[in-house]
């Protein structure tokens, strides 16, 4: 059966051009399109479409209040479309907050030069996220994630040559409900040099998630591979680092690993740790699909660290992660994998519970409390 899909856009020309997209496709079909967000909400409660496309800024209602209020009536994956400015990537990770799924740059330039790679994208994207968690979960009552009692912040001077200034508590994040599934037993304390959490198709969500239960004074350094354009990383960092108490920062070539601190992975390239801990950014090979890629920097990681990793897994579509895993797994280091009940979109943690690489399986609200029992 195909893909119900409703468009919304105020743009006529966009509107027409990925309606002439998906259409295009057999397994895609365009059941109607909207105008602006109080439309896009009465078009989706009487169409019941598989999956939205949303643009943000549009008349009457923008595309976030759209989301919430979609996410609250009728829960539809949403795939929004943004530009690629910081502004942009601000307003796509609060439609991401708000329930969206995923994101797609809206470029009208490449929509006319590279037209079969757009319409490739563009309809892989919809197919997949056709088949997310998100119709399972509610966001009508955000509820404060669960979180240890505040810790002081370390007195030692952080990475910016002043003392470290106090963490907030963690931001309420929107709840979601889901069957419960079985669960690995909690980890055994171990004095790991490096946790290293990889991730994709929902995984500015649960990273927000995972991160604002760690404290202050988490004595292992991060690492957070995500997959996102070059655009939207400097921005998702500053976002973590106001909700965390530890530390999130953009990763800058010769950046050293810290206790209490979390390096994001610059979109567009590569990162890699040696065995000094000294943090090394390479341009993205146009040979690789992800640029950040988490099984280059999982891999880095086994060969500077041998068994002294806690690799994670989380959210995304297809299977990067799994060989970087199978390195860190042979040299001993542990990996972890998010549930399937959990996942927006059971890919990446799937393909390392498939190949048996999971040392153990948690759902996504445990694993920031796991991470303290292995630390700490």
């Amino acid at each position: 059966m195909a893909v119900k899909v409703l468009v919304v856009d105020d743009s006529g020309f966009f509107r027409r051009r990925v309606s002439e997209i998906l259409s295009a496709d057999p397994n895609i079909q365009v059941v109607g399109t909207a105008t602006n967000g109080k439309e896009a909400i009465d078009q989706a409660l009487a169409l019941k479409p598989d999956v939205i496309t949303m643009d943000y800024e549009m008349p009457m209602m923008d595309g976030i209040t759209a989301v919430r209020h979609i996410m609250q009536r009728c829960p539809t994956p949403v795939l929004m479309f943004s530009s690629l400015t910081h502004e942009g990537a601000r307003v796509t990770l609060d439609a991401l907050d708000a329930g969206a799924v995923d994101f797609l740059p809206k470029n009208f330039e490449d929509i006319s030069r590279n037209p079969e790679k757009v319409k490739q994208l563009l309809c892989e994207k919809i197919l997949s996220i056709s088949r997310s968690n998100r119709r399972v979960s509610t966001y009508a009552a955000p509820a404060p994630v669960a979180a240890p009692a505040p810790t002081p912040a370390p007195s030692s001077v952080g990475s910016y040559g002043s003392s470290a200034p106090a963490r907030p508590a963690p931001a309420p994040i929107p709840a979601r409900s889901h069957a419960a599934s079985p669960s690995s037993p909690a980890p055994k304390r171990k004095a790991y040099k490096l946790v290293a959490i990889g991730t994709s198709t929902g995984g500015p969500v649960a990273l927000q998630r995972v991160l604002t239960q760690l404290p202050a004074n988490f004595p292992a350094p991060i690492v957070l591979i995500q997959h996102m354009p070059a655009a939207f990383t400097k921005a998702f960092a500053e976002r973590l680092d106001k909700l965390c108490r530890i530390s999130v920062k953009e990763a800058e070539d010769g950046d050293i690993l810290r206790p209490g601190m979390a390096l994001l992975a610059p979109g567009g390239k590569q990162m890699m740790i040696d065995g000094r801990g000294a943090v090394k950014i390479l341009p993205g090979d146009e040979r690789l699909n992800y640029k950040p890629c988490v099984d280059i920097t999982f891999g880095s990681a086994a060969k500077s660290y041998g068994d002294k990793v806690l690799a994670v897994v989380l959210t995304g579509m297809g299977a990067d992660g799994r060989e970087g895993a199978r390195l860190l797994k042979q040299g001993g280091s542990s990996i972890w994998a998010q549930d399937e009940a959990s996942c927006v979109i059971y890919g990446m943690p799937m393909a390392i519970v498939k190949a048996e690489l999971a040392d153990a399986v948690y759902g996504l609200d445990d694993i920031g409390r796991h991470l303290i029992e292995a630390c700490i």
